[in-house]
């Protein structure tokens, strides 16, 4: 049986949680990523009583599986600073239960940043509160730890991520590979097969294949090892549509879904176009097997 990866988009919730499943099926969205307040606050926004029943049935009858939460991109667990750590911290458990109440599979964040701070340290304050976190959180909802583009990040790499998850050592901790991250990050010079099969290979020592429940797609506006993250479109960065096609021909990446998190042809986030193009892609993937 070829294995093909689910394809989907972040979507906008403005104007509703339940807006978002209507317009991840304008765009032919196989699965979807949300979020649950404004990403720039802390701030998660809790769905109004009256609209919970209409939410849920559509996304029953949409058969749009699985559903993420991407968290505030406030969240630093590494900070060294009490507030914003206290924050954090209640923000990403909030969207965690926020997740459970709407039948998710899980929410992505960023590892922190020592700021100006010893790193060492700042890893450790991370552990610390992810495992704190998962004592606090007793729901089903998974984290996913989400590799950074570097710029002075936490978990810039296979490496990195790996040590986070293994300290921690609960199966409630997966991760997210961000394809435009690992580019920029300097991980992988191009998605050229070989150099896949290379980076694939790094990650699945360091972290374990069984352990990357998600992909975020997303092609890079900047140069390798350039450590500015800034998306691009399928097809219109330094990533490029081939190389989107040799990554869907590696095996071991296959079943995992595809969101994408592209700035849109109008602008206006991932459209219908980036997502027919990955179909595509996974059409002509499916036509070189035979």
């Amino acid at each position: 049986m070829t294995l093909k990866p689910t394809i989907g988009a972040h979507i906008s919730v403005a104007g509703g949680l339940d807006k978002a499943v209507e317009r991840a099926k304008k765009i032919d969205a196989e699965c979807m990523q949300i979020f649950a307040g404004s990403p720039r606050r802390y701030e998660v926004s809790l769905l109004p009583k009256e609209k919970q029943k209409k939410y849920k049935k559509e996304l029953q009858e949409s058969g749009m599986f699985p559903i993420y939460i991407h968290a505030s991109y406030l969240i630093n667990l590494a900070s060294d600073d009490e507030i914003i750590y206290k924050k954090s911290f209640q923000s990403l458990l909030n969207t965690l239960r926020f997740c459970d109440f709407i039948d998710g599979e899980g929410v992505v964040y960023h590892p922190g940043s020592p700021k100006k701070g010893n790193k060492e340290e700042a890893v450790k304050r991370e552990i610390k509160a992810i495992k704190e976190m998962i004592e606090v959180f007793t729901g089903k909802s998974l984290i996913f730890l989400e590799n950074t583009a570097g710029d002075k990040k936490i978990g810039t790499d296979p490496d990195e991520i790996g040590f986070i998850l293994k300290q921690v050592g609960s199966e409630k901790l997966k991760v997210c590979i961000d394809t435009a991250h690992s580019f920029q990050s300097g991980n992988i010079e191009e998605f050229e097969q070989n150099q896949i099969e290379k980076w694939v290979a790094w990650w699945e020592k360091k972290v374990g294949i069984e352990n990357i429940h998600l992909l975020h797609i997303n092609d890079s506006r900047t140069k390798q090892g350039s450590r500015n993250d800034k998306h691009a479109n399928i097809g219109e960065g330094y990533i490029g549509r081939k190389g989107f096609l040799n990554l869907m021909k590696n095996k071991k990446l296959s079943n995992i879904p595809w969101i994408l998190e592209v700035p849109g042809f109008d602008g206006k986030g991932p459209d219908k176009k980036n997502v027919q193009i990955l179909r595509k892609i996974r059409e002509e993937k499916d036509n070189l097997l035979f």
